[in-house]
């Protein structure tokens, strides 16, 4: 299999991944923060010391602010539900991932909430003349995907956190594209969430994630329990992280995540990104040379490895599953859970194909999907 999904979740895993996982399982097994022995004291220093790797990523102060989810979704599900109170309003970009989108529209029914949407043009560009007059409106809380997972285009994260400091409003980022593949500093782009997976960029398992809490920002909790801290007290446990982290930790996660994002930082994100933005210019070359195939969204050298397109007279459904069943290469195909992206470049209802490059693909894999696709548009 040419495995070619990378944006839903990269494949295969640096080795170092596979063996903290095994290694958690084998020779640690115990649960982090719930006793004092060796091997639960080895697994809560695993759980810190991924903290500390995020925390040098993201250049976060304080690795207590740093909380593990079980993914994005949930790390923006805490942020959005735990911040937005009562009328509140919310400005999002017109790219946001239904991860942003239901939880917004569940806001607007159960707590009056107004959601303002700045519509980003079809290749995916962002106005800021349009955040500022949607920003003058004084929402308390505003939404952007760093990086879109239909089109890859990046958002200009410095813009808009200065927009937000300008106007009071409080910025939350989706990073689920961006962490490991794109440097972010949180201070200088002045986030005060930051939520990102762990299956992603950042080569660790399904089921990992995390979020950003600025200082001064307190979003209630979505769950409450125990944590293994204040035990003689039945009320949730005010500071952080433990206030966000009732239950027993993926311990075997997030050991896997830690060795995934001391793999990215060791290979470098500049390096990572140039691989990717390479071979996406291989892959748009080879495009160029088919009659009917329309790519959709920015192809310049600072968008994401990520490509969505549309053939005349194919149905996209049936170009992928023409490549998996006759070529063993992997792709997505629909709307990638972010309808409103795809209203916003054309694409509704239909969707697209959607390539996305990871760091192990090579040049030859994307010269045989370019092939591959060269013979199902022959046949068509």
């Amino acid at each position: 299999m040419i495995y070619l999904d990378n944006a839903a979740t990269t494949f295969p895993k640096p080795p170092q991944v596979y063996a903290a996982v095994n290694d958690y399982m084998r020779d640690v097994g115990a649960s982090p923060g719930r006793s004092a022995h060796r091997n639960a004291v080895k697994a809560s220093r695993i759980v810190f010391s991924t903290r500390e790797r995020l925390a040098s990523l993201f250049n976060v102060r304080d690795t207590s602010r740093i909380v593990f989810t079980l993914n994005a979704t949930e790390a923006l599900n805490l942020a959005i539900l735990g911040s937005v109170k009562k009328d509140g309003r919310i400005v999002v970009s017109s790219l946001e991932h239904n991860s942003v989108m239901r939880p917004l529209r569940f806001l607007e029914k159960s707590r009056n909430a107004v959601v303002d949407i700045v519509p980003c043009d079809t290749n995916g560009g962002h106005d800021l003349y349009r955040w500022e007059a949607a920003l003058k409106q004084r929402p308390s809380l505003v939404v952007v995907t760093h990086g879109s997972n239909v089109i890859g285009t990046v958002a200009p994260l410095d813009d808009l956190g200065a927009l937000c400091r300008k106007y009071g409003a409080r910025l939350l980022v989706d990073a689920a594209q961006t962490a490991g593949l794109v440097p972010i500093d949180v201070e200088q782009s002045a986030v005060d969430f930051l939520a990102f997976s762990g299956h992603k960029g950042l080569y660790g398992l399904q089921g990992t994630g995390g979020l950003y809490i600025r200082e001064g920002c307190d979003p209630l909790p979505l769950k409450f329990g125990g944590t293994g801290s204040n035990s003689e007290s039945d009320e949730q446990p005010s500071f952080l992280p433990d206030r966000y982290e009732s239950g027993t930790q993926n311990g075997p996660g997030i050991a896997a995540l830690g060795a995934g994002v001391a793999f990215v930082m060791e290979r470098g994100i500049d390096r990572i990104f140039d691989h990717g933005r390479k071979l996406k210019e291989v892959f748009l070359a080879g495009l160029s040379a088919l009659s009917g195939a329309r790519v959709y969204g920015g192809r310049g050298p600072k968008t994401l490895p990520t490509v969505s397109i549309t053939f005349n007279g194919l149905d996209s459904g049936t170009v992928a599953q023409r490549l998996n069943d006759e070529y063993a290469i992997a792709v997505r195909v629909g709307l990638h859970c972010a309808p409103l992206a795809h209203r916003t470049i054309g694409t509704f209802p239909k969707g697209t194909v959607r390539v996305s490059f990871g760091c192990f693909n090579m040049e030859q894999e994307v010269m045989t999907l370019c092939t591959a696709l060269a013979g199902i548009c022959r046949s068509k």
